[in-house]
């Protein structure tokens, strides 16, 4: 994409909800880094406000991310919210009241949600999963299956059901198209 045609594209107002311990590094600081250089202004959140400790492959701690905000300071609307995976952030994410509560808001309000990897388990908890085709990071299929959404293996799947638009990828192998999908969205 030229200069030129960055330009004539609206910039989007991009909210990234993590928790700050536990994030996959690819899943949050190449789609903060890109969505950035793309001109869209992104905000990362945590519950704690504290800045992300990502982990490489779910082992190992890698690189911080820096948090520009707390969930529960977040009160404006957003263009999209992305929930980068990785477990341990997902699982603590999923019962977070502040995250389910921005994403659910979100949905309500007919805006994008983005999720990646272990991520879309926050949707199953928002009660957001049920009737939505998505993808995930494949162990937790069945997770999302027995709660009402149509699991497919597919780098992107994007799904309008519901009156919302749900953009999904599987794990950072698939990042370039998740980064393409929100960017577009």
């Amino acid at each position: 994409m030229t200069q030129a045609q960055n330009h004539e594209r609206k910039a989007k107002k991009i909210l990234v909800l993590s928790t700050d311990f536990g994030t996959e590094r690819d899943e949050i600081a190449i789609p903060v880094e890109r969505l950035r250089e793309l001109g869209h202004a992104v905000t990362v959140a945590t519950p704690s406000g504290k800045d992300v400790q990502t982990f490489l492959h779910d082992r190992d701690r890698d690189i911080t991310v820096p948090a520009d905000a707390k969930v529960a300071d977040i009160d404006s609307a957003f263009d999209v919210i992305v929930l980068p995976g990785g477990t341990l952030n997902a699982d603590a994410a999923r019962v977070d009241e502040g995250i389910r509560a921005l994403v659910s808001a979100q949905a309500r309000e007919r805006r994008t949600v983005a999720a990646i990897c272990h991520a879309p388990w926050v949707l199953v908890d928002a009660g957001l999963a049920k009737g939505k085709n998505l993808t995930s990071v494949a162990n937790v299929r069945a997770d999302m299956e027995n709660a009402g959404a149509t699991w497919h293996d597919s780098e992107l799947v994007e799904c309008g059901a519901g009156g919302w638009t749900l953009l999904t990828s599987r794990t950072p192998a698939d990042i370039d198209a998740f980064v393409s999908a929100i960017d577009a969205a």
